[in-house]
Order: structure tokens, then sequence, then C-alpha cells
């Protein structure tokens, strides 16, 4: 499985730090829909859902998160811990985040707007959804 994390160019000088992010230049898709996760309570994991179609970039923008991706034959456990970092997250990848630092706040980038129907939120079903691509026609 490979990982594609983002390292974004921080601007900054004695007022602070500043990170740009555009849509095709720095994200590869277009932002549909942003949104963040903060105080989450210690202990849980967030996520445990998959996308048909959607694509995210994941910034823990404040203190630090883990993300375990899955892609039905390889696990890995992805630390986001710098601001000006993003995790690319494909379609068909189950994701699930968790510990959380007290202060974490993880922004998500998304390339579609919200659409119940491209969650895949049971994991067996998640399985049986990416072995139709794989499956080769003879």
């Amino acid at each position: 499985m490979q990982v594609i994390k983002y390292v974004f160019q921080p601007h900054g000088d004695k007022r602070g730090q500043l990170v740009a992010l555009e849509e095709f230049v720095d994200i590869p898709f277009k932002i549909k829909r942003v949104y963040y996760m903060y105080n989450t309570i210690e202990g849980v994991t967030r996520g445990h859902h998959a996308h048909k179609s959607l694509e995210q970039i994941l910034i823990c923008i404040h203190g630090s998160c883990k993300v375990r991706l899955d892609n039905g034959e390889e696990k890995k456990v992805v630390p986001l811990e710098k601001p000006y970092e993003g995790l690319y997250i494909s379609n068909n990848m189950w994701r699930e985040m968790f510990e959380f630092s007290p202060d974490a706040v993880l922004m998500v980038l998304a390339s579609e707007v919200y659409d119940e129907n491209d969650y895949i939120r049971d994991y067996d079903e998640f399985l049986k959804f990416i072995s139709k691509d794989k499956k080769i026609v003879k």
C-alpha cells in the first residue's frame, strides 16, 4: 500500500506561520467540502468507513492523531503530527482515526459534497465492494 503524505509549504516570520492550500496545486483534486473534528474524547476512534469515489486530504492542524488505513490486503498506521503535512486518502480505502491528543484539530478536505450513498460503513461490505474491482475478466 502506498501512503502519500503531502508536505505543504509553511510561510512564516516573527508573527507566526501560515499555510495556503490551492486545489490542483497543493491538493490533487477540486475541494468541494471542508470539515474538522475537535474535542475528541480520549479513547474514541472516528471514521470506521470507506468511500466509493470520494478522495480526501487529512491535516491535523493542531495536536496529533493517528490514521489506520486498510485497502483490504494491507493495513498501515500513519501519524499526523505537523500542521503542514497532509495525508491523502483515496477512494476504496477503509480509514480509522484514533489516539487524538487532547488539543487535536483534524481538518478534512474532500473532493465531493456529503453523500451518504458514497459511504461504506460495514467492513465486510467494504471487502466485498473492493473485491469486485480486483476480479479479472478472462
